[in-house]
């Protein structure tokens, strides 16, 4: 530790502490702040998961590895990373049981759009209080390791399922990142609370799941949304039911009998689209889908990859 620095810290406490209270009068479930460097024990692990394929057909994943391990890269000069959590957990579900299912994060506005203009009033506040400082907002874009960040922030622990997971608070957020050069005290790191739990493992439809690691070339979501080929037939059967995302891992996780409704508007779903019957998704057309998808990351499929997904469904093992 470098001798100017104790001199500093009830300055960087303080800075630390007036953007923690900002962001959870914005609407935050939490803020946490880890000292901006080289992510060391996540880059072997990164290494080792591209190499053994487990990113599928996601090539930017291979893309700006230097970037991804290190944020002072990103913005140069680099001396603190803000992570912060937004609720989405939705206590309503789809009508039919029967009908094809979205992952809960899509149920509303798109959360890309929503984050950011949650952010803009909270960097607008760092700037006007501590003048031009340099920084980036990421909202799961760019070449950020966001989890590991979260972890190193204390906002919560990478579970098993890879998720990050808050103590009392559970999986059901969203992260997003300012990387500033504006010195901030760090937070001790979150620490593992999943113990011998492999509920997430046993669950997955698809055996994507290892002990804090995941093939995402056989998970749910990227088969459903990354993926822009056929689905493969091996997972024929074994789709759950889920035509957009999957939420499985989460469902079972014990950890989010602790959860809470968010407060965002534009996070509600849209009562048609809950209503929707297991004919009318499958009968949906284009003009359909761009009326009930307006502002929705599903329109990230495109109306040719929800058409597929569904169909997908329907097959039988066999065919």
């Amino acid at each position: 530790m470098r001798g100017d620095y104790l001199p500093r810290m009830p300055i960087a406490l303080e800075r630390a502490a007036l953007i923690k209270a900002e962001a959870h009068r914005l609407g935050f479930l939490a803020c946490g702040v880890a000292q901006a460097g080289f992510l060391e024990q996540e880059a072997p692990r990164l290494e080792q998961w591209l190499a053994h394929g487990r990113h599928g057909s996601m090539a930017y994943m291979a893309d700006h590895f230097d970037l991804r391990l290190d944020p002072r890269k990103l913005v140069p000069g680099a001396r603190s990373v803000i992570s912060l959590a937004y609720n989405y957990f939705t206590e309503p579900k789809q009508d039919d049981a029967a009908a094809p299912k979205l992952s809960t994060y899509a149920y509303g506005r798109d959360y890309h759009k929503v984050l950011r203009k949650r952010l803009k009033p909270l960097i607008s506040f760092i700037t006007d209080r501590f003048g031009d400082v340099a920084m980036r907002a990421f909202v799961d874009s760019g070449p950020v390791m966001e989890k590991a960040w979260a972890q190193r922030s204390g906002i919560g622990w990478v579970g098993k399922h890879t998720n990050v997971i808050r103590e009392g608070t559970g999986s059901w957020f969203f992260l997003c990142e300012i990387i500033t050069d504006l010195e901030l005290a760090p937070d001790p790191p979150a620490t593992d609370h999943c113990g011998t739990c492999r509920r997430c493992i046993d669950a997955c439809p698809t055996d994507a799941i290892t002990p804090y690691g995941v093939d995402g070339s056989r998970c749910i979501s990227y088969l459903t949304i990354e993926l822009r080929d056929a689905i493969p037939s091996e997972f024929s059967g074994k789709m759950g039911g889920w035509a957009f995302g999957c939420d499985v891992c989460q469902q079972v996780c014990p950890w989010n009998r602790f959860s809470t409704p968010h407060q965002e508007q534009e996070f509600e779903p849209k009562p048609l689209l809950m209503a929707l019957t297991s004919d009318e998704w499958r009968g949906m057309t284009e003009v359909a889908f761009d009326t009930l998808f307006e502002g929705s990351a599903v329109k990230r499929t495109k109306f040719s990859g929800l058409k597929r997904n569904v169909e997908f469904l329907r097959a039988k093992p066999d065919e």
